[in-house]
């Protein structure tokens, strides 16, 4: 077909350049254009005026200007001395519509047309159109649909243009109403196709769309069938055949792939030849299949990755390692041979960085630990990754390697990142049932000027709070990472319009913070402040509260603020963690000096475990102790005694040591803590100061006898514990976990007026299922608990549904 073709063209060729004597060409004159110049003609042509004209250069003139595929029609002929090229041009696309693509983005679309020379503006050429249409029929045959039809409509316009409608007709995808594996007997149908993309129709084939053929998607399943059978031993897997059948109405696909499962292979032993460059021993520990086991690849290639990825740290970043079995038939044994190639020790020479249009160049290179002029290490540069990835200002970070010309050990780095937005100016609206409804409006901005600072001010409102503040936060100080915060803000909070004790505490506060790096996951805080608290009881407040305002003799309260921080985080994600944990322990509270002088201990330690099949593990643990020191109260405190008002009950009396501030308690329920209990419910409660037991517990039920709340107020205590034991689910309809996470739980946990009170016994727990969003209007968490372990004083208190959604303090 190919020789018919080149003797058709040659015979074109031949008429359209009619045979006459050589000559030289004073001028050369072009008929036929209409849009293209006459200059970019001429540029085309391989002859020039002065030229002498033979056939052999009027053929190759014919052949240049037909490869432009400006023209549908060259002819030259001469009249005289001068050369008359006429050309037809090939007319403009003056409109390109698409019709009836659903299953591929019309910009998707658009875009691959455009690559292949077919786009409004373009020179209509007849063959690409037909290309076209063969490539769309493809990519839906890709997809299963084999009844498409692409049907390509041109119609002619005035000035020598068309308008192009392509008309696609996709039908249904065909469907696999069978997959048939024959020759396996060692294990089931069941067994070995799970995991496959392909699958018959099911009740999840509508999202899933695993009963649509793809040859891509079988191919890969077949390989996955490979992996099956070698990672238990059947060395000498192999697949026979494949056979796909569809019907004849192109609805049904019947899919039959014949396997050999021969035998099972134990290691008779394991060589590492080669270029070893590290010791043997070193080398041996990072293989996973020893002599005696039976044959598994995904062990072999978890050893070849291993073995490339120490030496790819130590500079061999080109790293080979082939594994070679040599099977014996007879024995069933494979003899194992690991063949290192390290190739040439490599450094990187220069670390450039492209897309970062706001950033400053500096704020990407401050976070690399792969530095130049020094030996390549995979590990640095993966852990530069994560680096750039937790700040927040990238969509995507991806960084790429390559040799500088004309060496064998040098390599240049290109981190390539996409920018997203840092900042933002926002105006929120949120709910929860602790909270109400939850008005913010905020600024902020984490890279400020492109510089990598932070800074923000924000203000929001509830049923029960008010807030406002502005922090600014310098995250390299210094060179090393040392970072300083700074912070101001204003706080009311009115628990009265909650279920929590009643009172109201207002808080003015300035506090600096310094943060100073001990490795890529250590650093230690610290933290000096200053803070005025009003605190405004009532009767309806518990009177043991308003003995301890009485007792410590004012109403303000002045502290000085200080803390110490350890933190460890080794989460491979700041939104969603799959592997990796965070240990933080810290040491804060008011120094001497303070209207009430008290220190908080706090540790938390939670870890994520992967552990296949989209499964991942979270558990959690946090313990909160606080305590007063060096200080007695300077006055009695005494509280409303309803029965004999003039002769109120002493709670506190002068000079004895002060107890741990209410306003500083833990808290513990609700819907980020022990599901199931409404927020800040968990621990002591007590009686509002009209109740007939004034400053004390209520009855077993939880309820208060004669005061205006019937129920007992949650104060909260001075010991806290908690644990969370979490199990993230894999579900089809949400592929991206980073938007939203479904996950079931089991928490445990409560509060206790100080840790000598602690009881076993009463620790709560529930377990249930929670969805965790991050919506447009802000986070969205969903919880439905059930409370398996409770008091009868909890009645009240417990939720089945949580949910909370936007800004919350």
């Amino acid at each position: 077909m190919k020789r018919i073709a080149a003797l058709i063209l040659l015979a074109s060729l031949s008429a359209n350049a009619l045979a006459f004597e050589p000559f030289v060409v004073s001028d050369i004159r072009i008929d036929g254009l209409t849009r293209i110049a006459q200059g970019t003609v001429l540029s085309y042509l391989p002859i020039e005026k002065g030229e002498s004209l033979t056939d052999e250069k009027a053929q190759a003139a014919i052949r240049a200007l037909y490869q432009t595929k400006f023209f549908s029609d060259v002819e030259i002929e001469r009249q005289g001395d001068i050369l008359v090229i006429k050309v037809t041009e090939r007319p403009a696309i003056a409109k390109l519509t698409l019709r009836g693509n659903k299953d591929i983005k019309e910009d998707d679309l658009r875009k691959g047309l455009k690559e292949i020379g077919l786009s409004e503006g373009e020179t209509f050429d007849r063959l690409s159109l037909d290309r076209v249409q063969q490539e769309l029929i493809r990519q839906y045959y890709n997809r299963g649909k084999y009844n498409v039809s692409v049907i390509p409509h041109v119609t002619p316009l005035d000035r020598n243009r068309v308008a192009i409608d392509i008309e696609i007709r996709e039908g249904k995808a065909a469907k696999i109403k069978e997959i048939n594996v024959v020759g396996n007997k060692a294990f089931t149908d069941k067994a070995i196709r799970d995991g496959f993309e392909s699958n018959t129709s099911n009740w999840l084939s509508w999202y899933s769309k695993d009963d649509q053929y793809s040859r891509e998607k079988l191919s890969g399943d077949l390989e996955k069938l490979s992996n099956y059978y070698m990672n238990r031993g059947y060395a000498d897997f192999g697949v026979d055949s494949t056979q796909v059948a569809i019907s004849p109405d192109k609805r049904a696909m019947y899919i039959d792939a014949s396997v050999k499962e021969g035998e099972v292979y134990t290691v008779s032993d394991v060589h590492l030849l080669g270029e070893l460059i590290l010791p043997e021993d070193t080398l041996r520990k990072l293989v996973y299949i020893h002599k005696g086991d039976t044959f598994n690849r995904a062990a072999i290639e978890a050893s070849t990755d291993a073995i490339k990825a120490i030496l790819a740290n130590i500079g061999y970043a080109f790293a080979k390692v082939t594994p070679v079995p040599k099977l014996d038939k007879d024995k069933r044994t494979a003899d194992l041979t690991l063949f290192i190639e390290p190739g040439k020790r490599v450094y990187v020479r220069r670390v450039v960085f492209q897309g970062n249009t706001r950033t400053e160049d500096e704020v990407l290179r401050r976070e690399m630990r792969q530095l130049e002029g020094a030996w390549y290490s995979q590990g640095a540069i993966d852990r530069s990754k994560t680096r750039l990835q937790r700040l927040g200002y990238f969509k995507t970070v991806d960084i790429d390697k390559a040799l500088v010309p004309g060496t064998v050990d040098q390599v240049d780095l290109t981190a390539k990142v996409e920018e997203q937005s840092a900042g933002s100016l926002m105006f929120g609206v949120g709910y929860s049932q602790y909270s109400g409804i939850i008005l913010s409006a905020s600024v902020s901005q984490n890279n400020f000027l492109g510089t990598g600072d932070r800074f923000s001010i924000g203000a929001e409102t509830s049923t029960y709070y008010k807030r406002i503040n502005a922090s600014y936060t310098n995250p390299y100080l210094t060179d090393s990472g040392v970072q300083i915060g700074y912070n101001v803000g204003y706080s009311k909070l009115d628990y009265g319009d909650t279920d929590l004790a009643n009172y109201t505490y207002s808080t003015k506060s300035f506090q600096t913070t310094l943060s100073i790096p001990i490795s890529d996951f250590d650093s230690l805080t610290t933290s000096l402040g200053v803070s005025s608290n009003l605190i405004n009881t009532s009767t309806y407040t518990p009177g043991q509260l308003v003995a301890y305002q009485q007792a410590v003799g004012n109403k303000t309260i002045h502290s000085w603020t200080s803390s110490l921080g350890f933190t460890h985080d080794t989460r491979n994600s700041y939104w969603a963690p799959t592997r990796g944990g965070q240990l933080t322990l810290s040491v804060d509270g008011a120094l001497p000096g303070s209207t009430v002088q008290y220190y908080k201990i706090f540790g938390e330690a939670n870890h994520y475990w992967p552990i296949g099949k989209g499964f991942v593990l979270y558990l959690d643990g946090q313990v909160g102790y606080g305590k007063t020191y060096g200080q007695s109260y300077d006055n009695d405190g005494f509280a409303y005694n309803p029965n004999d008002p003039t002769n109120p009950i002493k709670i506190y009396s002068k000079g004895d040591k002060v107890a741990f501030p209410f306003w500083e308690n833990y808290y513990a329920g609700g819907v980020r803590d022990v599901r199931g209990f409404q927020d800040n419910t968990l621990g002591p409660r007590l009686c509002d100061g009209l109740s007939t037991n004034p400053g004390g517990k209520p009855d077993s039920h939880g309820n208060c006898t004669g005061g205006y709340y019937s129920y007992g107020q949650p104060v909260g205590g001075a010991f806290k514990t908690l644990g969370t034991a979490q199990m993230f689910l894999p579900l089809p309809f949400l592929k991206d976990i980073n938007t939203a996470r479904v996950s079931w739980f089991v928490d445990v946990g409560n509060v206790y007026s100080s840790y000598s009170t602690f009881k076993a016994s009463d620790l709560r727990a529930s377990t249930g299922l929670s969805l965790q969003w991050q919506a447009p209007i802000g986070p969205l968490i969903i919880n439905f608990a059930v409370p398996f372990r409770k008091q009868s004083d909890d009645g009240r208190f417990v939720e089945r549904i949580q949910f909370t959604f936007g800004s919350q303090l």
